[in-house]
């Protein structure tokens, strides 16, 4: 049996490397045209090829987001587009429009064609309308609870993906237009302003009708138990640390269950471990009963930052036996650290010694995106990172 599919977002080319070298078996992006997202990077023609080589290399995928709501305008150089990014070497599309799929399909019979989340697929019938259309997977909508997903599943023989982790929309997903009314913004094309998370004054006291973060870390099984072919991260606008930590932590979830091998203290060590990098509280909104008040913010938050992220490993200097990284948040000698890998390798230490750039000794690291040194014994593969465990102390033995 194929082992379930993590697909991670990337905003940039960079992203795509991390997080299809921490874990993921694809990834999905936008171009500059036709994109959700707007405010991410996104990428060129030229960026697309070359994500799409260095993930075919891996034997990874690359799925291309075409899945806005499309008007009159967005028409006319669309057929030319969809020629470009197969010529790109792109996996498959993630496509909302009934048009959009009809014409992809008239251009290549072959290349795989997913319903994104933008049509809200929840229940058989629409499933079996997609199906019908000749599309290989459908993305169900975010909305929906186990018993409900099983029951397509079992009904409706198409490959389904669902969300498993990241921010979720305060309105059905897909079809909201807040951020038109408030900010002029459209959300359905790209230009979502989140006012569902903006604090709001009243006579009495703020409102917000903010949700909580979507985490399915503890259900993972069940989700493969019930036939769900890919899991899904959202967060194409998410930070490299925030995309390795999140899709590393999956991919040994994924890893363990499959290998027999996850217990209670992994899981309970994986969550504490995901809940460091977020900056929300976080539900299983939908999957195990009715969403209500306890899967949303009413009266105010506190999202501080996180400060565990210190840095980007970039180097390694042979004279000083020291790791080079790129500081991003404040930390001092004594600090008890731990070093992450895309091999999946993990090491505890406490910085004991610090180096500036030019080999000085110093005690603090207070610059974000200043080039420091730590030693360490040997040099690491490329894109492993360092976050804080705790201030001062020993490393575990």
């Amino acid at each position: 049996m194929a082992k379930i599919e993590l697909l991670s977002p990337a905003g940039d080319l960079e992203r795509l490397k991390v997080t299809l070298l921490y874990g993921a078996d694809a990834v999905y992006i936008g171009g500059k045209n036709y994109s959700l997202r707007a405010n991410a990077t996104n990428f060129t023609k030229e960026e697309i090829k070359e994500g799409c080589l260095f993930a075919h290399k891996l034997n990874k995928k690359v799925y291309l987001t075409l899945n806005i709501v499309l008007h009159n305008k967005e028409l006319k150089d669309l057929k030319t587009y969809i020629k470009d990014v197969i010529e790109c070497g792109i996996d498959a599309f993630i496509v909302s429009d009934p048009y959009v799929i009809k014409l992809i399909r008239k251009i290549n019979k072959d290349i795989e064609i997913h319903v994104s989340t933008q049509s809200s697929i929840t229940n058989i019938e629409s499933a079996k309308f997609y199906k019908e259309q000749n599309t290989n997977r459908i993305v169900l909508a975010r909305e929906l609870s186990k018993k409900e997903i099983k029951e397509i599943i079992d009904e409706v023989n198409i490959d389904t993906e669902v969300f498993i982790h990241g921010a979720m929309c305060t309105c059905m997903s897909g079809r909201c237009t807040l951020s038109n009314y408030v900010t002029n913004r459209d959300a359905n094309r790209g230009g979502c302003s989140q006012v569902c998370r903006f604090l709001f004054d009243t006579d009495t006291k703020p409102f917000t009708m903010a949700t909580k973060d979507l985490n399915m870390a503890r259900y993972i099984k069940d989700l493969i138990e019930i036939g769900v072919k890919s899991l899904k991260v959202e967060g194409r606008m998410r930070s490299l640390y925030y995309l390795a930590t999140v899709i590393g932590t999956y991919r040994k979830i994924i890893d363990d269950i499959y290998n027999n091998d996850l217990d209670d203290e992994k899981l309970n060590y994986y969550c504490a471990t995901l809940s460091r990098v977020a900056n929300r509280e976080v539900s299983t909104h939908f999957f195990l009963k009715e969403e209500d008040y306890t899967d949303e913010y009413y009266s105010g938050r506190n999202e501080s930052s996180n400060q565990d992220y210190l840095g980007l490993i970039i180097g390694y200097d042979d004279k000083l036996k020291s790791l080079v990284f790129l500081e991003r948040n404040y930390f001092e000698v004594g600090d008890q650290v731990e070093i992450f890998t895309p091999d999946k390798k993990t090491y505890n230490l406490v910085i004991e010694k610090l180096y500036d750039e030019d080999n000085n000794e110093i005690k603090v690291g207070r610059h974000p995106g200043e080039i420091l040194k730590i030693p360490f014994k040997h040099n690491l593969v490329e894109y492993s990172m360092i976050r804080l465990i705790k201030k001062g102390g020993k490393a575990d033995e």
